[in-house]
C-alpha cells in the first residue's frame, strides 16, 4: 500500500485494544465474507532502522489491523503469521497474513462444562449462538466481540450439547448450528462508534443476514469492470445424506455411524435431472433429527448445480464500507446479453484490491440469488 493510498493500516495491540502505530502496507489485498473468516495479506517495507524498530512491535497472535478509508472501518482482524524477508538486494520486507475477528473461533475449543446441559431444552438458535460468541470472547481481552441483544430471536428453537473434554472447536459447533435446515449466518462487523470513536467489534446474526433498505446498482457498460457467471453441476446434488457419530455401545459388534433419512431438495427442480449424491460427516452428532435437518440444509443450498457469481467493480465514493448483506441489482447489455440481463443478488463476499502502482481501486463481489 503506497503512501498515498486512501487506505491506512492501523495495528493494534489485541489484549488491550490501543493502538501501536500506523505503517505503510503495501501490495496489500483483503476480503471479508458472510459465515467464514476472511483475509488479509501485505507487506511492510523496512528502508531504515527507525521503521525496522516500529514493525519490531508487530507479534502474531498478539496484534491485530485494522484498514481505514475515509474515516471508516472497511477491514478488521487478527496478525496470524509474519514473514520477515530480505532479498538478494538487501531489501528488507515483513509479510503480514490476518483473518478476521471470525478466524478467532477456529483457535479455540470448549473446555467448559457449562454448554453440556444449558441446551438441551429447546432454546433460539440465535441465543446459542451468541452464548457460544460470548464464552470464546472472553479470551480477547480489550477486543472482544460485541454478541449484541439476547432478546433478538430467530423463531427456530434447536437443542444443543458439548462436553468438556471433546475438545469441539468453537467454530465447528457454530458452523453445524447455523448449518441445519432453516439455520443462520453470522459475520463480525468492524466499524467505529459515532459517539467516541472507539473500535466495535459487532456479531451479526440472521437468517439470511441482510443490510441497507435500497439496492445497489452495478451496470456494464459502467461500474463493473469484469463479470463471471459460473454454473457449476460438480458442486451440487439432486439428493443427501449426512452421517453422524456411531450409538454402537457393543464393543464386539461392528462400529456403524448414525444415518440421516435421505433428502431431496424442498423446492422441485425445474428440470429433469439425473441423480447426483451429496453427503456430509458430522463425527460429533449421533441425533438423528439433527443429522435430518443437515442433510436437508445441504441439498436446498446446492439442489442442481451451484452458481456464486462475482463481479469486479470500480471502488468510488457511493460504495459504502459494509457491502456484506447489500442488496445488488446487476445489468449487463453485451454480446452475450444483447437484450439485456437485470437480476438482483445478495453481496456474501468482498475482496478488495486498493490503489496501487496505477491500478485502480477495485473489489470483487460474490453474489447470491435471493
Amino acid at each position: 500500500m503506497a503512501l498515498d493510498t486512501p487506505y491506512r493500516a492501523i495495528f493494534c495491540d489485541l489484549w488491550s485494544d490501543t493502538t501501536i502505530d500506523i505503517l505503510p502496507l503495501r501490495d496489500v489485498s483483503f476480503e471479508d465474507y458472510i459465515g467464514r473468516a476472511g483475509s488479509l495479506s501485505g507487506t511492510v517495507p523496512i528502508p531504515d532502522r527507525t521503521i525496522a524498530e516500529r514493525a519490531h512491535k508487530i507479534k502474531p497472535g498478539r496484534t491485530t489491523v485494522y484498514l481505514e478509508r475515509g474515516g471508516d472501518l472497511w477491514w478488521g482482524g487478527i496478525v496470524w503469521t509474519t514473514n520477515l524477508q530480505s532479498s538478494d538486494r538487501g531489501v528488507v520486507t515483513l509479510g503480514i497474513q490476518a483473518s478476521t475477528f471470525d478466524s478467532y473461533a477456529a483457535r479455540r475449543r470448549i473446555r467448559t462444562d457449562r454448554f453440556e446441559t444449558q441446551f438441551t431444552q429447546p432454546t433460539d438458535q440465535f441465543v446459542i449462538a451468541r452464548s457460544l460468541w460470548s464464552e470464546l470472547s472472553d479470551g480477547l481481552g480489550g477486543s472482544k466481540i460485541e454478541v449484541g441483544d439476547f432478546e433478538e430471536k430467530s423463531d427456530v428453537l434447536r437443542t444443543a450439547s458439548w462436553r468438556d473434554g471433546d475438545e469441539t472447536v468453537y467454530q465447528e459447533a457454530l458452523d453445524q448450528l447455523g448449518a441445519q435446515e432453516d439455520g443462520f449466518e453470522y459475520q463480525i462487523l468492524v466499524y467505529r462508534d459515532p459517539g467516541d470513536g472507539r473500535r466495535i467489534r459487532q456479531l451479526r446474526l440472521g437468517k439470511p443476514i441482510r443490510t441497507g433498505a435500497t439496492d445497489m446498482v452495478f451496470d456494464r457498460p459502467g461500474t463493473i469492470l469484469s463479470y463471471s457467471l459460473p454454473d457449476d453441476a460438480t458442486r451440487g446434488g439432486t439428493e443427501a445424506l449426512a452421517r453422524g457419530a456411531s450409538t454402537n455401545s457393543n464393543a464386539g459388534a461392528e462400529s456403524r455411524p448414525t444415518l440421516s433419512d435421505l433428502a431431496r431438495p424442498t423446492k422441485p427442480l425445474p428440470d429433469l435431472w439425473p441423480r447426483l449424491d451429496l453427503s456430509s460427516d458430522h463425527n460429533d452428532i449421533s441425533d438423528k433429527a439433527t443429522l435430518n435437518s443437515l442433510a436437508q440444509a445441504a441439498v436446498d443450498a446446492a439442489s442442481g448445480s451451484v452458481q456464486i457469481p462475482e463481479i469486479s467493480i470500480r471502488l468510488g465514493g457511493i460504495v459504502p464500507p459494509a457491502l456484506l448483506g447489500r442488496t445488488a441489482r446487476i445489468r449487463i447489455t453485451d454480446e452475450w446479453h444483447p437484450t439485456g440481463f437485470d437480476s438482483r443478488y445478495r453481496i456474501v463476499g468482498v475482496k478488495v484490491r486498493p490503489a496501487e502502482r496505477g491500478r485502480p481501486d477495485t473489489a470483487e463481489l460474490a453474489l447470491e440469488e435471493g
